[in-house]
């Protein structure tokens, strides 16, 4: 019997780079001419590994992706990997009270995703009042109620297309998405063809919820808060690096994470584990590891931005990494207390470099949700211009997460709930787009108590210490991070 290893077997991983060579404009076709004429498949459509192993191919696959890896790309000059790179394009600010946010109305409109000129952000004055006591706490508080909330009503239709989650949800009587999805009044022949994510619906569905199951977008938060409890806010990616082989296990690492983790076995070092047959260094796995950067730079989104960077460089480059960058940010100005939604999200988009795709794409989401008053045409919007993509990929989630912020104006609800109602990552877009709302409502009280309640206080984790623990706790630890000196 052959062990299928998902996301790491060579054979599987060209296909994958061959994409990503189309994506970011290398000159691929030579390489791809001769993976097909060797009988190499394609890239696995959803799963982790194609359903045949092609063990003959191995040596093969391996040599293509070295090869892969040498091509240059004609976007590396918008798309940078280095920070000060990365920096150097970007209009925020860093003074001595923290980093200058952007007001809302600074973005301009997209042209789709195609080219544009840098956009030109006018300074706004830093927002006054943080606080670091019970205050930010609370808000602290009901983001990681959000961040769970929205995760988990993502997490049963985690990789059903888009058709597929509205007729789930509009058989329930739940379209638009209000509350979670269930198999109740669902006809079977529907439940047939499009079976929930099978490792979720046991936990997941109204009828199942009792308590926040694991998940790796709650993984990370948790070990973020780890590292920072452990090396604080001057940690370097080789201490994420260590902190991954002494308390992750690797079967809960999935896509770049599960690729930069063999590279470190293999006596890898960072930043290299990104990129060494990494087909994945663009999908969303940094940005869904970046919420306890920005928690802990309440006012400083450049501050949280660099170190989300130093997190993302592990496993992720350029856009891998700009996602990372812009949710700490966004949620570095969304946990000010003074801040509503446009402007975290401005300035979120301040940190990153403007002619990249993911910053194009975000403004387009923003742009799309700010005059399309209804989100299943926003959302129809962003399929037709960015569903070439991956449904990983960092790009077009990142997207929708900001178009979903936009339209439900500040919502808690209406922000989890879009988000997840647009398909692709589900469950890691509707944890962002609620840790976002969680902390722009500000405390626990003023999140609706169908989201909250079902979660029991009580997250499920096999990072070791957490299991079992509750929100308030949560708070409290990423709270002692936020004001440590």
């Amino acid at each position: 019997m052959n062990l299928r290893v998902t996301w790491v077997q060579p054979e599987d991983l060209v296909g994958h780079e061959l994409r990503q060579a189309a994506e970011d404009g290398r000159d691929a076709s030579a390489i791809a001419a001769r993976w097909h004429a060797a009988g190499g498949p394609p890239a696995p459509g959803a799963a982790g590994a194609s359903p045949t192993p092609r063990t003959e191919l191995r040596a093969l696959a391996n040599a293509l992706l070295d090869e892969l890896a040498a091509l240059p790309s004609p976007l590396s000059s918008d798309e940078p990997t280095p920070l000060a790179a990365i920096q150097a394009r970007t209009t925020a600010t860093t003074g001595a009270g923290g980093s200058t946010p952007v007001p809302a109305d600074a973005i301009p409109p997209p042209e789709g995703v195609g080219d544009g000129a840098p956009p030109t952000r006018p300074e706004a004055p830093q927002a006054p009042g943080l606080g670091g006591g019970a205050a930010l706490r609370d808000r602290l508080h009901a983001a990681w109620l959000g961040r769970a909330a929205g995760c988990l009503l993502g997490k049963p239709v985690e990789k059903l297309p888009l058709p597929a989650i509205r007729a789930l949800a509009r058989a329930a009587g739940n379209w638009p998405l209000s509350s979670w999805f269930t198999a109740k009044g669902v006809p079977p022949e529907l439940l047939a063809s499009h079976p929930w994510n099978r490792r979720s619906a046991v936990t997941s569905l109204a009828e199942n919820i009792d308590g926040m199951p694991e998940d790796d977008d709650l993984n990370y938060p948790l070990l973020n808060l780890l590292l920072l409890q452990r090396h604080g806010r001057d940690f370097t990616t080789a201490d994420v690096a260590r902190l991954w082989l002494d308390e992750l296990p690797a079967g809960r690492a999935f896509t770049a994470e599960r690729v930069a983790y063999r590279n470190l076995l293999d006596g890898i070092e960072p930043p290299l584990t990104a990129v060494r047959r990494n087909p994945f260094r663009e999908w969303i796995g940094a940005q869904i590891r970046a919420d306890v950067h920005g928690w802990t730079h309440p006012g400083d989104p450049v501050g949280a931005a660099a170190q989300a960077y130093r997190d993302a460089a592990l496993t992720h480059t350029a856009n891998g990494i700009y996602g990372a960058m812009f949710v700490a940010a966004t949620l570095a100005t969304a946990g000010t207390g003074t801040a509503d939604v446009h402007q975290a999200l401005a300035s979120g988009l301040a940190v990153i470099p403007p002619r990249s795709r993911l910053a194009r794409a975000v403004r387009l989401g923003i742009e799309s949700a700010r005059i399309l008053p209804d989100f299943d045409e926003v959302v129809d919007r962003l399929h037709a211009t960015l569903g070439g993509y991956h449904w990983v990929h960092a790009v077009p989630n990142a997207a929708l997460v900001a178009a979903a912020l936009t339209h439900a104006d500040g919502d808690f609800s209406r922000s989890l709930c879009a988000a997840v109602s647009g398909g692709w990552d589900t469950d890691s877009n509707g944890a962002t787009a609620g840790s976002v709302a969680g902390l722009l409502a500000g405390r626990p009280d003023r999140l609706p108590e169908r989201w909250t309640s079902p979660l029991k206080n009580r997250l499920s984790t096999s990072v070791p210490s957490f299991d079992g623990i509750g929100f308030d706790t949560l708070a409290e630890l990423t709270h002692m991070e936020a004001v440590r000196p």
